[in-house]
């Protein structure tokens, strides 16, 4: 498996975006592993580098009652199973700092958790592993913010880091994604991940029959959110996918149906290889006189061809 450098290095070459994918959290070895085997074969057809993800314990449910997964010891096992069967890198994430050790021998990214994105024991501890640190933008957090966050990594001595938006909280229970974002959080001077799925939760706004919350979602939103990240020119997407999402233990109403990856993922890069859409390869400057004549054109052609396209 590659180093962290060197995966990172070729995580930041992809063109156009490389992918963070798999279910939730990990429900037993085998489904892990078929959809391991599936993600894998859809990724590798399309092209993209595939990070696979899937969480040993989910430590920040809404409920006490809530399946959190296998923990730690066996669900690194399990990863460490799909790491070998179908030599592809893993994300997981921490959440304390005894943690940090153990995930790092498996885990090739280890992923902070949007809640504890300022945390700076936590940070320093999972940079210390070596291994690229993904860390998500806390919901109540200016993107801003992400760039003290990175630079905490690097102060621990490690260069290999990436910032991921997850949305952030409108009202109580609900998240916006604000794409500017997206084009902010460059300053923290890393790759940038859009996460596509958690940024549509509906926090603890699900009312349960039996009494008490549960988080909902708008799963048939993830498409509207995921074109405007590739438009924008994000590094990396981030999602989680179920076969079954409807009777997926956790966060159902956010996980994408697997049998709709192919899809979504050919209309991404159809939307990312647009050159107007390429920013990382032609970025077309919006506004100034310079610009309004040819600006004007463009977006007049295309909304001619299609008026729904803005």
């Amino acid at each position: 498996m590659d180093s962290s450098a060197s995966l990172l290095n070729k995580l930041m070459g992809a063109d156009p975006f490389f992918l963070l994918a798999g279910p939730n959290v990990i429900e037993s070895e085998d489904h892990i592993l078929r959809m391991a085997g599936y993600i894998k074969t859809i990724t590798t057809k399309l092209g993209l580098p595939l990070v696979f993800k899937s969480s040993f314990d989910k430590a920040n449910r809404t409920s006490s009652k809530s399946f959190r997964g296998p923990g730690m010891a066996e669900g690194l096992q399990i990863l460490e199973k799909v790491k070998v069967a179908y030599d592809i890198p893993i994300v997981t994430d921490v959440h304390e700092t005894i943690q940090c050790e153990a995930v790092g021998r498996v885990a090739d990214v280890i992923q902070i958790p949007a809640f504890l994105c300022r945390q700076t024991d936590l940070l320093v501890e999972a940079a210390k592993t070596g291994r690229i640190i993904n860390i998500k933008k806390g919901q109540f957090c200016a993107p801003s913010v992400m760039v003290n966050s990175a630079e905490k990594i690097r102060l621990a001595g490690n260069p290999n880091v990436m910032v991921c938006e997850r949305g952030t909280m409108f009202g109580y229970n609900d998240l916006i994604v604000d794409p500017r974002n997206l084009e902010w959080m460059r300053e923290a001077n890393c790759p940038v991940v859009a996460d596509i799925t958690h940024s549509l939760q509906q926090p603890a706004g699900r009312k349960l029959d039996g009494g008490g919350v549960a988080s909902g979602g708008f799963r048939e939103l993830i498409p509207c959110i995921a074109r405007t990240a590739v438009a924008v020119g994000v590094d990396g997407i981030f999602m989680e996918v179920h076969d079954n999402p409807l009777n997926a233990p956790v966060d159902g109403p956010t996980q994408w149906p697997l049998r709709h990856l192919e899809e979504l993922l050919e209309e991404l890069i159809a939307i990312a290889e647009q050159p107007l859409f390429n920013q990382k390869q032609s970025p077309i400057l919006i506004f100034g006189e310079e610009n309004s004549i040819a600006t004007s054109h463009i977006f007049g052609e295309i909304s001619s061809q299609n008026p729904t396209n803005f």
